[in-house]
């Protein structure tokens, strides 16, 4: 069998897709940074999340647009690729790397705050470091997440998030002076503080991009899977909405929150009790840990291809004679993650925000390009579709991208920089074509060394 002949592997269809896509955004993340951006918001988290999710629903149709032109895997590495060359890719795919690294990291620095809060005789960093071995071990020796898993992952967080938004409702009826306008709107609310706290937010959003790398593993993928790109950003924006009106209502104003980086135990303490405080901890620390696990797995893997193909060095790409998985990209991983000793929940945040409104700002302006300019597309319709609803994608995204805090930009931009230098010395000096990444599961096999 050849790696162009999929068809046993196209299994996916439009519910598939949308768990899956729910199960990267991991409903419970809400409370990942929802103490932080009450703070930054002055306490209008929902209106922030219905600010993101326009911005999102934009860029969702541009990926829409590109994976029926493009049904491959890669995302916008691919899009952007296609659209505008091998640099221009390069370097989009460089600044959604910050992402995948840091994704493995912020669930560990979560297990550490969230456990602290629990345990405080034991140190944030213990339960981060036992993190970090546990999920690089599990790792190596190639145990990963089931794919069905994911829908009994998704459904268990929907069940809390069910659970707690009744407790929250019957709460806010026994405390009748609540404002239900408050969460949404008051006079407090600023513009550049509500920008500030959006543009946190869109780490919350990277599940429907996640979606699109499933393009040669979908039925009918040109229909099922910008369906569920659509379905995925509306449906999770939604939930993450309502979540975060009903946590306001509990706690109206930002003075009483005693931790923003542990906000939620408080909420659910104050919504039902000890009991909804417990089931909330063991409910979102399995999350980070599933999470950790399938998205340092996910990053491997991405090292492990760009080491393969001479877009990283060979280190990257060797692997594990015994347990046949990326063992050199793994234990990279392993060790950037061990930053979560020491590493701030905002600025983690904030970094993998920066490289996920700038890859989604390059897709929306994929479109224009792919379309407008290399297609020609001509006609009002055209016009709307490829034009005018990518443009303002972009200039949203771009607008939450510069809310973004000075040392996430400069954090962010320098890691580009840090890119633009080593694309230079691939391509000695921009004169070659940069190596092209494939993602592909049946490449040419890596070259083996014994763990």
């Amino acid at each position: 069998m050849t790696s162009t002949d999929t068809s046993l592997r196209r299994v996916m269809g439009v519910p598939s897709l949308v768990i899956f896509g729910l199960a990267y955004m991991v409903p419970l993340t809400v409370f990942t940074t929802y103490g932080l951006v009450a703070v930054t918001t002055g306490g209008h988290v929902p209106t922030a999340y219905l600010v993101t999710l326009v911005a999102m629903l934009f860029t969702a149709f541009s990926y829409a647009a590109l994976v029926k032109a493009f049904p491959r895997a890669g995302s916008a590495y691919t899009y952007a690729r296609r659209a505008f060359g091998g640099h221009v890719g390069f370097l989009t795919g460089w600044s959604l790397m910050i992402d995948y690294l840091l994704l493995p990291l912020i669930n560990y620095v979560l297990m550490g705050i969230y456990l602290n809060a629990q345990l405080p005789g034991i140190p944030p960093w213990v339960f981060a470091l036992a993190g970090v071995l546990l999920i690089t071990g599990l790792n190596i020796v190639g145990i990963t997440v089931v794919r069905n898993a994911n829908l009994v992952l998704v459904g268990l967080q929907l069940v809390f998030a069910a659970v707690f938004t009744v407790c929250a409702v019957l709460h806010v009826l026994q405390n009748p002076g609540v404002s239900l306008l408050q969460p949404l709107y008051d006079a407090g609310l600023t513009l550049p503080g509500l920008l500030a706290g959006a543009a946190m937010l869109a780490l919350s959003f990277l599940g429907f991009d996640a979606i699109s790398t499933l393009s040669e593993e979908a039925r009918d993928a040109a229909r099922t899977v910008p369906r569920a790109i659509v379905l995925t950003t509306i449906i999770g924006g939604l939930i993450f909405t309502v979540i975060a009106y009903v946590s306001t209502l509990v706690i109206p104003e930002v003075a009483d929150i005693e931790n923003p980086d542990a906000a939620a135990n408080q909420i659910m303490e104050l919504s039902a009790g000890r009991w909804l405080e417990v089931f909330f901890l063991v409910a979102y620390i399995a999350g980070c840990i599933a999470a950790a696990l399938a998205s340092q797995a996910s990053v491997s893997r991405i090292l492990f291809a760009m080491g393969r193909d001479g877009v990283l060095p060979r280190f990257f790409a060797r692997v594990s004679r015994r347990y046949q998985t990326p063992i050199g990209a793994a234990v990279f991983v392993g060790v950037v993650s061990l930053a979560a000793l020491f590493a701030d929940l905002n600025t983690v945040a904030s970094l993998i925000s920066f490289g996920a409104l700038a890859a989604f700002s390059l897709v929306n302006l994929s479109v224009i390009k792919h379309f407008l300019f290399d297609e020609r597309r001509r006609g009002g319709a055209a016009i709307l579709r490829y034009g005018v609803l990518p443009g303002l994608g972009f200039a949203l995204t771009a607008w939450l991208w510069f809310s973004l805090s000075a040392l996430a930009l400069t954090v962010g931009l320098v890691w580009i920089g840090v890119g633009l230098v080593w694309l230079a010395v691939l391509t000695r000096g921009f004169r070659r074509r940069p190596p092209e990444v494939e993602f592909d599961d049946e490449a040419p096999a890596p070259e083996r060394v014994v763990a």
